[in-house]
């Protein structure tokens, strides 16, 4: 697809959302994740939605979203496995590695990313980066074990910062914390989450290399660009 004008970055993320629709198996339950592109995704997910069982999500934003739009969905727990998990990224290199969180759901998006066979990432380009780090990493945390988890990611380089709204510590899904941690190059990404995961306290890292992307669709000028597949 090309046009005769730049295409905004919204205009880019339903581009992904419209074409994600190709993995979506007929008959199945589809994971799906959170934030505003996945929002152009269960837009577009709803001219199939007589076509699939319904959903298993992330978050209780998407949840409202897929109900108020008439698509079932099922608790994590009441399925075995999904063929497909459908989410954006706040960063992901070219292995399909990704930083998540940016919408405090990374937990989550994590039980549901380890359910499916197949991870499809939907990003507009400026998500793509060579190495991941630039985006604070989002790492949910146990209240208690925030001081103590502070002064571990200072040791490695990187400054992490409580997340707030509206004065207090923003809480997630689940009634924790998130800390966001700038400062940090991550060379080794299933090292890096490996070790991070092991801290008392961590909830979960916002590195996603063990549940990484197989396939990532990528928002261009240019239209969508399928970046690799695994």
């Amino acid at each position: 697809m090309t046009t005769s004008h730049p295409l905004t970055q919204d205009e880019l993320k339903a581009l992904v959302g419209q074409a994600a629709l190709q993995y979506v198996v007929p008959g199945g339950i589809v994971g799906v994740g959170t934030g505003s592109t996945v929002n152009k995704f269960i837009d577009a997910l709803v001219g199939m939605k007589d076509q699939i069982r319904g959903a298993v999500s992330s978050s209780v934003a998407s949840t409202e979203r897929l109900k108020a739009l008439g698509i079932p969905v099922f608790d994590a727990n009441e399925v075995e496995s999904l063929a497909v998990y459908i989410d954006g990224a706040d960063e992901i290199d070219g292995h399909g590695y990704m930083v998540k969180g940016g919408g405090a759901a990374l937990t989550r998006e994590k039980i549901v990313a380890a359910l499916a066979s197949r991870f499809v990432c939907i990003v507009d380009e400026s998500k793509l980066v060579a190495a991941l780090g630039r985006f604070p990493l989002p790492v949910e945390v146990i209240p208690m074990a925030a001081h103590h988890i502070t002064r571990r990611f200072a040791a490695l380089g990187g400054a992490a910062r409580v997340r707030m709204k509206d004065g207090q510590p923003l809480l997630t899904d689940n009634g924790q914390q998130i800390l966001d941690v700038t400062g940090l190059t991550i060379a080794d990404p299933l090292a890096f989450e490996s070790e991070v995961n092991q801290w008392p306290g961590v909830v979960t890292v916002g590195v996603f290399a063990h549940q990484k992307a197989s396939v990532c669709l990528l928002g261009t000028a240019q239209g969508v660009v399928k970046t690799f597949t695994y």
